[in-house]
């Protein structure tokens, strides 16, 4: 079922809701912005807010989230939150102490999705017992993994008790990565978009341009909706209100199977973030 609906969910496989579509508030500054941001966000319908410990800002987030629901008159279980573990804390013990100061930066009792943010080899097994451990104890909603190739996912889940819930990867129509989202299929892990629309180098492609003309749409409006065919959460990153409100507004079209094959025909394996099996930090 396509998403018809801002606050439509899809069915993570242990049966938590998560939106389709969220907040990222990657490089948005600690303070003022990032809570100006996330209040927005929940102001115009966002039920999904996507940070990390690296981002420097769950502090802020937090706050936004907490003024964003007392003004729209909600609880904390319509929000959907989500962290990240980064990687000079993954290993058994520190990732557990990672999860509580992600938390106690947030001001939350429980984050709904806890991430391992890239796959740092020789550590990210230690990290996932943690986050089963946590997410056996109830303190966590769902677990998943941030970068991972289907090779990554194929050792974790070797060892692992628990398969993760959701992978968190680099997605757009330049990196359409098939082969990874047909083997998160088979295996009931739910594909989630980082950089969509490829931090703006999309924009003016005439494919896509050509489509959204059609719809009288935008090109991140066009790459929104496609996301959403495809089964991809999506979790676009913006400061602005008028962003908000325009990357919302994905529910009254529909791309043809044309239109979506055209758009999956712009693939060139072409990444904006670091190759999941080539970084070092």
């Amino acid at each position: 079922m396509v998403a018809k609906h801002l606050q439509d969910t899809t069915t993570l496989y242990n049966g938590v809701n998560m939106p389709w579509l969220g907040l990222g508030v990657f490089k948005v500054e600690e303070g003022a912005e990032v809570v100006r941001t996330v209040k927005t966000a929940i102001q115009h319908g966002y039920r999904s807010i996507d940070t990390a410990s690296i981002y420097g800002n769950e502090a802020g987030v937090g706050q936004g989230i907490r003024e964003g629901m007392k003004e729209a008159g909600i609880s904390r279980e319509d929000i959907f939150v989500t962290s990240k573990v980064w990687n000079s804390d993954l290993g058994y013990e520190s990732t557990i102490a990672a999860y509580e100061a992600s938390l106690n930066k947030l001001g939350l009792d429980y984050l709904d999705l806890y991430l391992i943010h890239w796959p740092v080899v020789g550590k990210y097994k230690e990290a996932w017992r943690a986050l089963e451990k946590l997410y056996k104890e109830g303190r966590v909603k769902a677990i998943g993994v941030s970068n991972f190739q289907i090779h990554h996912l194929q050792e974790l889940m070797q060892h692992a008790e628990i398969k993760p819930m959701v992978n968190q990867v680099e997605y757009h129509p330049r990196l359409t990565q098939k082969e990874l989202h047909s083997f998160c299929r088979e295996h009931g892990i739910q594909l989630e978009a980082w950089s969509p629309f490829m931090q703006g180098l999309l924009l003016g492609n005439e494919v896509l341009q050509e489509i959204a003309a059609k719809y009288n749409k935008s090109v991140t409006q066009v790459i929104l909706r496609w996301d959403l065919q495809h089964g991809v959460v999506t979790i676009p990153k913006t400061t602005k209100a008028h962003r908000m409100i325009e990357n919302a507004s994905i529910f009254d079209f529909s791309l043809t199977d044309e239109e979506m094959k055209r758009i999956d025909d712009l693939n060139k394996n072409e990444r904006v973030g670091p190759h999941p099996d080539h970084f070092d930090f």
